[in-house]
């Protein structure tokens, strides 16, 4: 298995273990409404109150905004990285936006070459709407772990 499918590997499994499957969208728990999310933390103009899946969509549709996800940290870094540890940014970037991810601290210490540094920074990444948020502390926690081995 090459390099991006190792790293598409470990993205789907933190995504689909932290994201959940939905099937019908359902909002933002952070906000109360946008952004709407639907299948494995899905998002985006046609995911809208009442918009119902099939499982077949939901994992489709992560696959592919998945690879996109993973194109957009590619395009961030600089120096190679593990497996791991782009697996592990994917997830991140999934969660937070590519905006977020690309102008992260965490991205310029890794770009720096200091991989401790930026395996600190996931934990930061753990509120929503200026909360902390438990769950998000929990995933950061399981990132960073993934990121590091």
């Amino acid at each position: 298995m090459d390099l991006t499918n190792e790293a598409l590997s470990v993205a789907d499994r933190l995504t689909r273990k932290w994201e959940g499957c939905h099937l019908q969208a359902y909002p933002d728990p952070a906000t109360g409404g946008a952004p709407w999310t639907i299948g494995w933390g899905s998002t985006g103009p046609d995911v809208r109150k009442g918009v119902v899946w099939t499982q077949k969509q939901a994992d489709d549709r992560h696959l592919r905004d998945l690879e996109n996800f993973m194109i957009g940290v590619q395009a961030a870094i600089k120096r190679p990285a593990t497996a791991n540890q782009l697996g592990a940014m994917t997830s991140l970037a999934y969660n937070i936006g590519i905006s977020a991810f690309r102008g992260s601290t965490l991205v310029k210490l890794f770009n720096a070459g200091d991989a401790k540094g930026a395996a600190e920074q996931f934990l930061r990444w753990n509120k929503a709407n200026g909360k902390v948020m438990k769950g998000l502390s929990n995933r950061r926690a399981d990132e960073r772990r993934e990121f590091l081995s």
